[in-house]
This record gives structure tokens, sequence and C-alpha cells, in this order.
């Protein structure tokens, strides 16, 4: 069974960070390409960074480029997403997705995690 389990969310003031991690299992790991994505209320699910299978190439949202940083480690399974220069429109459920074939149409996701970024 594939799990991707988030961590790190939490309240923040505006100019502030947070460092996001997710930790897979039931899968390997090294074969996926791994992404976040995020949904604030009322909007949809929208992409933000992703990591190619072996880390060598990163992508970003133009709202993440500058601001936000995604790294993986195949040894511990695990990605990273650290955050800096937090906004309030950067409010958001946050989720971790792996994706065999890419990032653009993962095939797991995690349960999210809440960031919340006070003015």
């Amino acid at each position: 069974q594939v799990q991707l389990a988030e961590s790190g969310g939490g309240l923040v003031q505006a100019g502030g960070s947070l460092r996001l991690s997710c930790v897979a299992s039931g899968l390997t790991f090294s074969s996926y390409a791994m992404a976040w994505f995020r949904q604030a209320p009322g909007k949809e699910r929208e992409f933000v960074a992703a990591v190619s299978w072996g880390g060598g190439s990163t992508y970003y949202a133009d709202s993440a480029k500058g601001r936000f940083t995604i790294s993986r480690d195949n040894d511990k399974s695990a990605v990273a997403l650290q955050m800096i220069s937090l906004k309030p429109e950067d409010t958001a459920v946050y989720y971790c997705a792996a994706g065999l074939l890419g990032y653009s149409d993962p095939d797991y996701w995690g349960q999210g995690t809440q960031v919340t970024v006070s003015s």
C-alpha cells in the first residue's frame, strides 16, 4: 500500500518560512517524479513544484520561483519543500504527489498539510 505522509505545515506570519516534508512508503521511490501541489479554499488544486526521479531537474510554478525550493532524498524516500518569504496568498493545503511517468499526472497523493500565512 502506497502512502505519502506530509508534515511541517502550520501557521506563520507573512515573510516567514516553513519546510514541508513528505515521506513515501510502499513504492520504489527513486522511480517516481515527486511534486507538491496546493489547494486554497474555493480554488482548484494547482501545481507548486516538482523534482525529477534523480533530483537533477526541478520545476516551479511562477508563484513559487525564487521563494520555494524542492529537494529529494532517495535514500530516505523523502521529498521536501522549503518555503521562504511566505505570503498570505500561499495559504492552502499542500499535497505531496508521486508520478511514475512524470509530475503532471500523479499516481499517488498524500492527504495534505495545512499552511496558513497571516498578514
